[in-house]
């Protein structure tokens, strides 16, 4: 091995490690086009970089750099030194956009990603580094800031919606009733009853999230067969129904408030009727990289919030008196779902 090997070996090992430091740059740079809205003025129409510093009040040529390094992160195409959004900026970064996700990202820069910073204390003493998570819930405080509300819950809507969409076509035909626990404003509900319109649903949330659930029905054609209750899930009687569906809701909590939750959920559920759960679960074994940033969000920024296994699943819904679906979990994007049933 010549020295020039070596050095070209450490070059990239080095590489590698700059670049997940250069990581938070990244982020502030997809947040500074978020912020100033540059996809959905590019949506209207495309644009050299001046033209932009101009319409941003940028200053040239930090513009341009700025302008060129969205181009090399995929966000921005560059033909004859015009830049237009590359397919996936124009699917999920134009504001009003279905899919539009810069509200959550919006939530994940002012409340998940100040929280990351105090990972190692997390680790250490097993308390989230977010105050509002040591004081009680962290929900409470979100909900108490109505533009960061409806950032928040118009992303769960997109992370919600191909869930939504596979729960509407399973056979709903012996059920009549559903909640959705933890629901926001009834994204999911809306799906299922747009699908089946013999069912009727309640969404169950916080009631601070009531207004943003009235404003977004609104926008919505479910002719009333969605209706809000308001209340906290582990202290209040949930309503009773034929189905209740828990999405993205365990892993919030810890192993022991989940299947508090879970006995919470059991009386609520009519004899026959059903449990669903969905969350992004991981195996025993080395999890996908997407399922470990998640858990550990989750322990920074909520009090004792993890990701779990199906079978943690599996066995917290038994000591719930609930019997697991013998199909096991079905894989849906980076959700897993399970089934389980309250006997008659």
């Amino acid at each position: 091995m010549n020295s020039q090997s070596v050095r070209v070996s450490e070059s990239q090992d080095v590489g590698h490690i700059m670049a997940l430091v250069s990581g938070h740059w990244q982020t502030r740079l997809l947040m500074t086009a978020v912020e100033s809205d540059l996809f959905t003025l590019l949506s209207h129409s495309p644009a050299n970089a001046a033209e932009l510093a101009g319409k941003l009040g940028f200053r040239m040529p930090g513009a341009r750099d700025f302008l060129l390094a969205l181009h090399r992160l995929g966000l921005l195409e560059l033909v004859d030194d015009v830049f237009r959004n590359t397919p996936v900026a124009d699917r999920y970064l134009v504001h009003g956009r279905p899919e539009y996700i810069g509200g959550y990202l919006l939530f994940c820069d002012r409340e998940l990603n100040p929280a990351w910073n105090g990972l190692s204390g997390t680790l250490r003493t097993g308390v989230p580094s977010n105050p509002a998570a040591v004081t009680g819930s962290p929900y409470e405080a979100l909900y108490q800031d109505d533009e960061l509300a409806d950032s928040f819950l118009s992303g769960m809507d997109m992370f919600n919606t191909h869930v939504a969409v596979a729960l509407s076509e399973l056979d709903w035909t012996r059920y009549h009733t559903f909640v959705d626990v933890g629901g926001a404003r009834g994204n999911l509900a809306h799906h299922l009853v747009r699908a089946n319109p013999h069912l009727s649903g309640v969404v169950f949330d916080l009631p601070h999230v009531e207004p943003v659930f009235t404003r977004h029905m609104a926008t919505l054609e479910t002719n009333g067969s969605v209706t809000f209750q308001g209340g906290d899930f582990f202290t209040d009687p949930l309503p009773a129904a034929d189905v209740l569906i828990l999405g993205h809701v365990l892993h919030n909590w810890s192993p022991a408030d989940r299947v508090r939750l879970l006995r919470n959920v059991h009386r609520a559920v009519n004899p026959g009727g059903s449990v669903v759960v969905y969350d992004p679960m991981v195996g025993d074994r080395t999890p996908p990289l997407y399922s470990l940033l998640a858990g550990l969000s989750m322990r920074v920024w909520s009090a004792g919030g993890q990701e779990y296994s199906v079978e943690d699943c599996h066995g917290w819904l038994r000591e719930a008196g609930f019997r697991p679906d013998d199909g096991g979990s079905r894989r849906l994007g980076d959700d897993s779902l399970v089934i389980a049933h309250k006997d008659r």
